[in-house]
């Protein structure tokens, strides 16, 4: 299984971003999917979760308004649009995926991160 996370880089202050994470999964469309977060010196935190229909979110509050996630099970990929971000969003972002199709709880499957940071 490979999950492979990309669209980081490096944005100032309230400018967005969006990442995007392919999967290897062969039944995509019956995972939960979410998007996790490590800033530096910091434990890793669940930033924003989606379960396998599209139709459920979870966001940790300090994101709720600014950040989107989506999914497209047909490209078997989902999303993380992140809207006016801020300096402590700095991070090193990972996708994770559940096989029980909630948007929360344990996970199964992890990609690599992608490096976000945002100047103030």
């Amino acid at each position: 299984v490979q999950l492979q996370a990309s669209g980081g880089g490096l944005v100032q202050a309230g400018g967005s971003l969006r990442l995007s994470c392919a999967a290897s999964l062969r039944t995509f469309s019956s995972y939960g999917m979410g998007w996790f977060r490590q800033a530096p010196g910091k434990e890793r935190e669940f930033a924003a979760g989606i379960d396998w229909s599209g139709g459920r979110t979870y966001y940790v509050d300090s994101v709720k308004g600014r950040f989107t996630i989506f999914r497209d099970n047909a490209k078997k990929t989902v999303y993380l649009q992140m809207n006016s971000l801020k300096p402590e969003d700095t991070a090193v972002y990972y996708c994770a995926a559940n096989s029980h199709g909630t948007g929360y709880g344990n996970y199964d499957y992890w990609g690599q991160g992608t490096q976000v940071t945002v100047s103030s």
